[in-house]
């Protein structure tokens, strides 16, 4: 099996030395950004824009790097993202540009367009085939993003409730779904409420985009209905632990489908890959809050292997102490802990990270197997 290469920078800026934005283009073209043809393409990069409230989202200054960078290659650069599952501030196009701006992403700031990949109300997607697919046939991919010549991702690497962190994979196969593909990759599970934990509070139902969840006046409980798709926003949403999967593999599953809707993205043309470990919030920057960070801030990394990239990343977060007052600590420190030597497992330990990962080497996205080169 082949060795990928990631190529790493730290954030460590001394008096006089290069800014983190000059590091950061360095290490793009140290990483081979600049062996991609661009001339006159059109190039989509992939990132997340944030949810309003939530503050660990990815800074604009990098998109500016990644935009600046494409532009001096003679491309066509435009910022993407696809429409939300769940209710929230990025559920439709406009209020999704509308967020976009609200935390920075202009088309002054960044230097180039921002649009919305599957449309108006999510509905603007292509069907796209998946080699090898075993989980997806057919993967459901905002039509922006396909009409692009050139696909690269920008990623906030951070811990995730469902999939134990959100990395390259994750940015490229969730995030490049269209609502239907959203549906596609959750449909496997399906959560249970516990009625002794139960406060009847209606925070889930408010997360719910779909109907999937029913309150029961006279018992003042809240239940779940046919309608519901498996999303997992009513899980994030309980402050009482009321909400569990009953398919204990769906979060396994979940992975293994952003893999192959990711190798749905990526097949037929060059792409590329950056994922920034700063700001490691445990939750998805799809909250509308953002919780201290779990680990310190590590660097950033590029390749042109997301696979080999995110498991460079998972690596380095492993290697870091958790930041003292986090989740993560007390998580740690609570009585009846089992330690999974793993930062993310230990975050949220119902989660898998490690099932995307074997099925996107196993469809041949990339390689799990890296060279680290530090710059």
């Amino acid at each position: 099996m082949k060795t990928s290469e990631v190529y790493f920078t730290n954030f460590r800026t001394p008096a006089f030395g290069d800014p983190v934005p000059l590091k950061f283009k360095k290490l793009l073209q140290a990483a081979g950004i600049g062996r991609i043809d661009m001339d006159g393409k059109f190039v989509a990069i992939k990132m997340h824009f944030g949810e309003l409230g939530n503050l660990s989202f990815l800074r604009p200054n990098y998109a500016r790097v990644v935009v600046d960078l494409v532009k001096e290659l003679g491309g066509k650069p435009f910022l993407t993202d696809c429409n939300t599952l769940y209710p929230g501030f990025r559920k439709n196009a406009l209020e999704h540009l509308e967020c976009a701006w609200l935390n920075g992403f202009t088309p002054y700031t960044a230097g180039c367009p921002v649009i919305i990949a599957d449309g108006l109300k999510g509905t603007d997607d292509v069907d796209v085939p998946v080699k090898g697919g075993e989980f997806i046939k057919e993967a459901h991919i905002g039509r922006a993003i396909m009409d692009a010549d050139v696909f690269i991702s920008l990623s906030h690497f951070k811990g995730h409730e469902e999939a134990g962190f959100g990395g390259a994979l994750k940015n490229v196969g969730m995030g490049c779904g269209s609502r239907a593909g959203k549906k596609d990759q959750h449909c496997n599970g399906r959560p249970e409420i516990n009625p002794e934990l139960c406060r009847g509070c209606r925070l889930c139902q408010k997360e719910c985009a779909n109907g999937g969840l029913v309150f029961d006046d006279s018992r003042r409980k809240m239940t779940v209905s046919d309608n519901c798709v498996g999303c997992g926003r009513c899980i994030g949403a309980c402050n009482f632990d009321a909400i569990r999967f009953k398919n204990y593999f769906a979060n396994e599953h979940l992975g293994r489908r952003m893999a192959e809707y990711s190798k749905a993205v990526l097949d037929g043309r060059p792409n590329f890959h950056i994922s920034i470990i700063m700001d490691v919030s445990p939750n998805c920057d799809c909250h509308s809050e953002n919780d201290a960070p779990i680990i310190p801030d590590i660097g950033m990394f590029a390749s042109f292997d997301p696979v080999a990239l995110d498991q460079a990343c998972a690596d380095a977060c492993n290697a870091a102490m958790p930041a003292k007052g986090s989740c993560l600590e007390e998580n740690m420190k609570a009585e009846g802990f089992v330690d999974h030597h793993d930062v993310f497992d230990n975050t949220h330990p119902d989660t898998d990270w490690r099932s995307c990962l074997d099925q996107a080497e196993k469809i041949g996205v990339g390689s799990r197997r890296y060279t680290l080169i530090t710059l």
